[in-house]
């Protein structure tokens, strides 16, 4: 089955593939990877890949590839296809899933942010690393629109993650982004804004607090649409292509 976002490739930016973006797309693959494992407490690592043999979270793939030349079959027997929702991120859009069953659900960009100062301008909320699970519980709550299910969880709050939220006079949090360190490079994920915050906010926010947290290291992460054009505008810049195919599609 084609759907509109299978046949919307070619759309996202152009990159170049050189040694070194190969590179900086393998740290940041890991990176997502490491993040996923931890979030959902699923899942082991080979060579090629993290593959989790129980269905994960939602917005949480089964699989994440880290080479690109992970091998379709091994990676398919390593999660289940027999239930709904079955995901894999394709870390390097090297994958046909199409004849296991699997469509494209969307195709991002990988982004990376050199070593740099935060943009210029100030945040105009007050930015503090969650620390406690109470607090944890609330950031969730403004990141999913005043819900939360308990996806993240206070074993995530250790020295290499970072839960930032920005906070109005009133203590609310209206802004706020994800962080983990692996190795080399940080990852930068779930930037959000509260309903009447620019999304700049939270850029300029969550940058500037990862400037404070881990100086001196590259940033990577990956966006589309209209988050890609703001990532875009505060330092990053596309590396290549990422795709998540979702059994069903």
């Amino acid at each position: 089955m084609t759907s509109p976002q299978a046949r919307a490739y070619g759309r996202l930016p152009h990159v170049i593939i050189t040694p070194d973006t190969e590179e900086l797309l393998r740290s940041a693959a890991r990176n997502n990877a490491e993040w996923c494992a931890a979030v959902t407490r699923e899942g082991g690592f080979t060579e090629t890949a993290w593959a989790s043999a129980r269905r994960t979270p939602p917005y949480y793939p089964d699989a994440v590839t880290l080479t690109r030349d992970a091998p379709a079959a091994a990676l398919l027997a390593a999660v289940d296809t027999a239930g709904p929702g079955c995901s894999v991120k394709d870390s390097f859009a090297a994958l046909d899933l199409g004849p296991a069953g699997f469509g494209v659900l969307f195709e991002a960009q990988w982004i990376h942010r050199a070593p740099a100062p935060p943009p210029a301008g100030a945040p105009s909320l007050r930015w503090t690393r969650v620390t406690a699970a109470e607090e944890l519980v609330a950031w969730e709550r403004a990141w999913d629109g005043e819900e939360n299910t308990g996806l993240f969880h206070p074993g995530l709050l250790a020295p290499e993650f970072a839960f930032l939220a920005g906070r109005d006079a009133d203590g609310r949090i209206l802004a706020g982004a994800a962080a983990n360190r692996t190795g080399p490079v940080v990852g930068i994920s779930n930037v959000f804004s509260a309903p009447g915050t620019p999304p700049d906010e939270a850029w300029t926010g969550a940058l500037s607090a990862l400037a404070a947290l881990w100086p001196g290291l590259p940033l990577v992460g990956y966006e589309s649409g209209d988050d890609l054009a703001t990532a875009t505008r505060h330092g990053f810049a596309p590396i290549g292509p990422l795709r998540v195919w979702l059994h069903g599609a």
